[in-house]
């Protein structure tokens, strides 16, 4: 049996199994019909063009995991930011784990997806905010919704600056011969609010997983996110992480994308304005080699008068890797004064390496600021000589170039633990030593 039939026979088994109220129905079942419609996206489809899902949906996933399972703190303590203290959410193969979590209702909601769906005292949240954002008409964020459960559930509210960085982490443990997890996430920051969040998915065997994630985040005024995506999985895990920002007035949310790991990831991150003198900020540094696929699709919709977008995206591809870069930002006649930057910058290592880059302006206001740029080479030979020149060995110089060339998307990282750690992955991916922390 296809993916496509399995998870639609498997739709109604699925409702069955946890309480659902009649609204939740009622958007679960106009997704599936949507997605049933689609399908899985195809590369005829323009924004889908260079990247083929094909060879992963030919695996037998399991839609639910047969049984739970547990894993050890010290097995997995290596993927945390474990040198500073935080709140945390871990699931093992798509189930909340107690036992390696932190969670909280002191003054604020740290807490599970699936509590909030289930539980009246949540039920005007969930009116509000579930599903609010995400593109109703993207085949893959509907098959989410329709099988949405269990995730991240964080509420922070108005005037609360949360005292330390939330991590989000799933864990797939590789018990099934091939499986497919669908998290979902939903993060409100009140007025004045302030939060950091890492997320994170890590496959601990060799067993393929598919991963279809979907996070909706919304900002109210003056609130500021930092949100921060490790992905550095194994060959043999794939992601599509549909990404959701809904900003109102004077908000600053930054979504800083580190793609090192994994067979196939596809990022589709999103950002819509809702008010005057916003800030947008979208990093990301891709560093992969083999037959590694990385697939970033971006949207800003500047809806409202002066407010600002900044993307900065570097990849370093070598073997014979390929990158994506579509990012796309829409500015709206009412828009005026809207200052919109754009950049991606691309080192290709190899004759075998591939990027598709198209960046794309769409502009209806007249009094704007907007730039985009795209650079796609090899590393500067004339710096390379002059290091190897001064005693440089080669491949730290190398190296060197391309922690340089890294560094501005490295200084964006706000948490000093993870700025080292997102430093140390680096090193290891350029298999180099360094003396030093940027």
């Amino acid at each position: 049996m296809e993916l496509k039939e399995k998870l639609l026979s498997s739709f109604m088994a699925f409702e069955e199994r946890i309480d659902v109220t009649s609204e939740l129905h009622d958007v679960r079942t106009s997704a599936i019909k949507n997605f049933e419609n689609k399908g899985f996206p195809t590369k005829k489809e323009e924004s889908w063009k260079y990247t083929s899902l094909n060879s992963i949906l030919k695996n037998d996933f399991s839609v639910f995991p047969k049984s739970e399972n547990t894993i050890e703190f010290a097995d997995v303590k290596k993927y945390f930011i474990h040198e500073i203290d935080t709140y945390k959410l871990v699931f093992i193969d798509g189930v909340f784990n107690s036992f390696l979590s932190s969670t909280t209702h002191d003054g604020i909601d740290i807490c599970l997806m699936s509590s909030a769906l289930n539980k009246p005292k949540y039920k005007m949240v969930i009116d509000n905010y579930f599903n609010k954002i995400a593109n109703k008409d993207e085949s893959l964020t509907s098959l989410n919704t329709a099988f949405a459960n269990e995730g991240a559930y964080i509420n922070i509210p108005k005037s609360k600056v949360v005292d330390k960085p939330i991590e989000i982490m799933y864990f797939s443990t590789g018990s099934e011969a091939a499986l497919l997890v669908q998290p979902r996430n939903l993060i409100i920051v009140g007025e004045n609010s302030h939060v950091q969040i890492i997320e994170r998915h890590q496959s601990l065997n060799d067993n393929p997983v598919l991963t279809n994630s979907v996070t909706e985040i919304f900002a109210q005024k003056r609130a500021i996110v930092d949100y921060y995506k490790i992905q550095n999985d194994n060959l043999e895990a794939n992601l599509i992480d549909n990404t959701y920002v809904s900003q109102q007035k004077e908000t600053n949310v930054s979504v800083n994308t580190f793609s090192f790991g994994g067979n196939l990831t596809r990022n589709n991150l999103n950002f819509y304005h809702f008010g005057e003198r916003i800030v947008s900020n979208l990093n990301g540094i891709t560093i992969i080699g083999d037959k590694q696929h990385v697939d970033h699709y971006t949207l800003v919709q500047h809806s409202t008068p002066n407010c600002e977008s900044h993307q900065d995206y570097k990849g370093i591809f070598s073997d014979r890797s390929t990158g994506v870069f579509n990012g796309k930002i829409f500015v709206e006649k009412e828009a005026q004064k809207t200052n919109a930057f754009q950049k991606s910058n691309n080192i290709l290592l190899g004759d075998k390496s591939t990027i598709n880059a198209k960046p794309q302006l769409e502009i209806f206001a007249d009094d704007v600021k907007c730039s985009h740029g795209c650079t796609i080479g090899q590393l500067d030979e004339t710096a390379m000589f002059y290091m190897q020149q001064r005693g440089i060995p080669k491949k730290e110089a190398k190296a060197l170039l391309m922690y340089a060339f890294s560094n501005a998307v490295i200084e964006s990282i706000k948490i000093p633990e993870l700025k080292q750690r997102i430093t140390k992955i680096i090193a290891t991916r350029l298999g180099v030593k360094m003396g030093f922390d940027l």
